[in-house]
């Protein structure tokens, strides 16, 4: 199992910065609709919340998908997919016939929190700027 470690630890980065990477572009092109969206959600200071999430989901995706400085890269992503399920998918606060999707959400966030987690506490492996830096 231990040939797989660096191939399967590249895989999931590839896959975790799939999720972030094309969000903070999405931003960049749509700010002013995701602060709307923000807004709408209660979201205090949105367009700091929102330039905020940009540069996490942005930096932190591409810093997370070629292994530099992984493990605060994926404590950064991890804590801001944190906060932002609480504000986007409370699921326990919208109408009953919402609850389903917003909690599917809500805790698929929460299953990505716990991979970033896993690779916070391990490192991004061996294929990886970090292990290339000894770091």
């Amino acid at each position: 199992m231990n040939a797989l470690q660096n191939p399967l630890a590249l895989i999931g980065r590839i896959l975790l910065a799939v999720l972030f990477v094309p969000a903070g572009f999405g931003k960049i092109a749509g700010f002013s609709g995701t602060v709307g969206y923000a807004t709408a959600m209660g979201l205090p200071l949105p367009t700091v919340g929102v330039a905020i999430a940009l540069v996490i989901e942005l930096f932190g995706g591409l810093a997370l998908l070629i292994g530099y400085r992984a493990r605060l890269a994926a404590i950064a992503l991890a804590v801001f997919t944190l906060v932002a399920s609480v504000f986007f998918h409370a699921y326990w606060a919208v109408p009953a016939e919402q609850q389903m999707v917003q909690q599917l959400l809500f805790f698929k966030n929460i299953a990505v929190v716990g991979g970033l987690l896993a690779f916070a506490a391990f490192g991004a492996g061996g294929w990886s700027l970090d292990a290339k830096r000894g770091a």
